[in-house]
């Protein structure tokens, strides 16, 4: 049984009693209720990362306050990173862009791939490229 819209489904379980509800509702879930539910999730989610991303800039600036006036707020995009970001800097009318990228060696550097990388060739701002330890 495959929920409609979608070709296979991964149904994950743990064999408890209530393992039978989350099959039930996997199988019997229409697509319209799906995309409801998959809207509502990803709201509920973008919502949570922007209250994040909004303490973590307030808790580093706080030291700052004429730093912190100048704070314009979290714009949080779905979609191609690289188009996002050149997207969001041509709409802010940005006059410099700042990101970070992972360090890479040699041969990992000639791979294409990086959204640093696909950015700094097409973006025509000054950007400041910071490298990020590796984890």
């Amino acid at each position: 049984m495959i929920l409609p819209g979608y070709r296979s489904n991964l149904v994950t379980t743990d064999l408890t009693p209530h393992a039978k509800q989350v099959f039930k509702r996997a199988v019997i879930l229409g697509t319209d209720s799906l995309k409801k539910l998959e809207r509502s999730h990803q709201q509920d989610a973008l919502q949570k990362i922007r209250e994040e991303l909004e303490a973590f800039a307030k808790a580093e600036l706080a030291g700052h306050p004429e730093e912190l006036k100048r704070f314009a707020g979290v714009d949080i995009r779905i979609g191609d990173p690289v188009e996002q970001i050149l997207v969001s800097a041509e709409q802010l009318a940005a006059d410099l862009l700042v990101m970070g990228t992972h360090s890479k060696g040699m041969i990992e550097h000639d791979f294409p791939g990086s959204v640093a990388d696909k950015v700094l060739h097409r973006i025509r701002l000054p950007t400041f490229v910071i490298p990020l330890p590796k984890d």
